[in-house]
């Protein structure tokens, strides 16, 4: 799907492209890819490195065009394995023509949109408009970050009363989250640092930049706290689920040992040897009296070692 968007003086839709407007791909079709490389003549490998999901930010330079891949987080579903995930988002620039591309619909760019409409000022040029991205992306990491949080403070509250593979599957699952976001959050950093040197940058766009870096910075210390926090959380329960598994075992050994004391007392007596017993009406008796005496003495025994 394409949208045309005129940014000078805010953002306002078109309905078909003027020159120096911004083109927002999302979720290229057919009809987008032909009209990307055979109209506007864009490399169509870069299209093909936007569309793998595992692409590293990076920029690159191809027939006077500027090719930006930004790392941009992406909710995918809380059911999902990786719930919070990154996705690359494509920007290319080339005189008069500013383009984004992205193969999923995501909340950040609508959101970076109304907002950018809120305001009502619009973007100065293209580089304006590459590091309000980056801007925007480092807030969303903050929200999604927020959420995580969130999900693993209610993780922890079920964990507290019930351990359940579910609430461990789902901090397992955060846990990639988080990874995911390190890395991405590590790869945009090291991607301004470069674009600052390579866009015209002027002391509105150095202000923008100083305020992403801080944004990325918070973003990348949130998400180390939180990895810490997570990794800590599941070492904590790793170790109650294996104590919880020896006070098991130690009980039902402790069983079997007094379930095996009476066992023993017939045995003895129900060995085919002479014991003083055999004729005795009060054989059968003395045995139960000696299983229940060294039952209760072993019970008491294992209760006093507190293996009970």
């Amino acid at each position: 799907m394409r949208t045309y968007w005129n940014f000078n003086k805010g953002i306002k839709h078109l309905d078909q492209w003027e020159s120096g407007c911004w083109i927002q791909v999302t979720c290229p079709v057919e009809d987008d890819v032909k009209y990307l490389v055979d109209e506007l003549k864009i490399p169509d490998y870069f299209l093909e490195d936007i569309s793998d999901t595992d692409e590293r930010s990076r920029y690159d330079y191809d027939e006077r065009w500027l090719m930006i891949i930004l790392r941009i987080p992406h909710l995918k579903n809380i059911a999902s394995r990786s719930p919070y995930t990154t996705i690359p988002l494509g920007v290319l620039i080339k005189d008069d023509k500013i383009i984004t591309v992205c193969n999923q619909e995501t909340k950040m760019m609508v959101d970076f949109i109304n907002h950018q409409q809120r305001r009502g000022e619009g973007f100065i040029d293209a580089t304006d408009l590459v590091f309000r991205l980056f801007l925007s992306a480092s807030v969303w990491y903050l929200k999604y970050l927020k959420q995580v949080n969130g999900l693993i403070e209610k993780a922890k509250r079920n964990l507290d009363h019930n351990i359940d593979n579910k609430d461990l599957t789902s901090l397992s699952r955060l846990q990639d989250s988080l990874t995911y976001f390190a890395t991405s959050i590590r790869g945009n950093e090291t991607l301004l640092s470069k674009l600052k040197f390579r866009l015209p940058v002027d002391d509105l766009d150095a202000e923008l930049i100083e305020d992403v870096n801080i944004e990325m910075q918070q973003a990348r210390e949130m998400t180390a706290i939180y990895a810490n926090i997570l990794d800590s959380t599941m070492d904590t329960y790793a170790n109650l689920i294996n104590n919880n598994m020896n006070r098991v075992m130690r009980l039902l050994t402790s069983l079997n040992m007094i379930i095996m004391l009476p066992t023993l007392v017939a045995s003895l007596f129900g060995m085919n040897l002479v014991n003083g017993m055999e004729q005795s009406n009060w054989g059968f008796l003395v045995a139960i009296v000696i299983s229940v005496i060294i039952t209760v003495i072993g019970w008491w025994y294992f209760r006093k070692r507190q293996w009970l």
